[in-house]
């Protein structure tokens, strides 16, 4: 199981956000590239990159940041943050990422999103769909900064990709995301049972070494560790060695 160290973009910042709400940020340093290459220093191999700022305004995207990160952080690079056109996921591309990841377009417009996946090729997109349970239990996807729920049950949505060569999927349980109160790790077992073929990250909620060694069991190929890392629960070495 692979550690992405997260670092969120706001205005050049290290930040993190609660549910995704942007009046509920915490500003962990001024300096990006020096929290990545620590990171890189620790051991870790990638780094998950949002940019909350494109996820608002595709016209302040902050890809100059997220291209020196990719170029010297000595880490590989997957990132997104409201990606809507084949020109932004083109320019991450270039700038060094190995991967973009697409959230609330690839459910509104699936057509559109597969075809990228022919484009650029299926490896370098994660699918990014986030979560809410339904009364039943049920999985089903918010958009638009987890502000709207779309109704889309997520088996449906990931059944509908697998023909086009779906590879990564990023999948966070935004009940759990900032709020150190561990992973929702019934979901990432039910996920990886049903979508072998996946390589499934889970995201949202890990707060202890604990929470990691209880992912592993479930067969997720990753998992995203934010907010812990940045109020010292654990460190990075330490989450490596787990």
């Amino acid at each position: 199981m692979i550690i992405y160290p997260a670092i969120d973009l706001r205005g050049g910042r290290v930040v993190r956000l609660t549910e995704g709400k942007f009046d509920q940020e915490t500003t962990y340093g001024t300096d990006p590239l020096a929290v990545a290459r620590d990171f890189a220093a620790a051991g870790a191999t990638w780094l998950h990159v949002v940019d909350l700022d494109g996820t608002k305004d595709p016209t302040r995207r902050q890809t100059p940041l997220v291209q020196q990160l990719a170029r010297e952080s000595g880490l590989l690079v997957q990132t997104g943050g409201g990606i809507r056109d084949e020109s932004q996921v083109e320019a991450l591309l270039a700038s060094g990422a190995q991967r973009v990841i697409v959230g609330s377009l690839a459910v509104r417009e699936p057509a559109r999103v597969k075809g990228w996946f022919a484009r650029f090729g299926a490896r370098h997109i994660i699918l990014s769909p986030d979560v809410r349970l339904d009364p039943t239990g049920t999985p089903r996807i918010a958009a638009a900064g987890w502000q709207e729920t779309t109704g889309v049950a997520l088996d449906d949505f990931l059944n509908d990709y697998l023909a086009a060569g779906l590879v990564h999927i990023l999948c966070t349980d935004i009940s759990r995301d900032g709020k150190l109160t561990g992973p929702n790790t019934a979901l990432y077992a039910a996920l990886v049972k049903k979508f072998p073929s996946l390589q499934i990250q889970a995201s949202g909620g890990v707060s202890s070494l604990d929470d990691l060694r209880a992912l592993q069991p479930t067969g997720a190929a990753g998992a995203i560790v934010g907010r812990a890392l940045y109020e010292k629960k654990f460190t990075l070495k330490e989450a490596l060695s787990v």
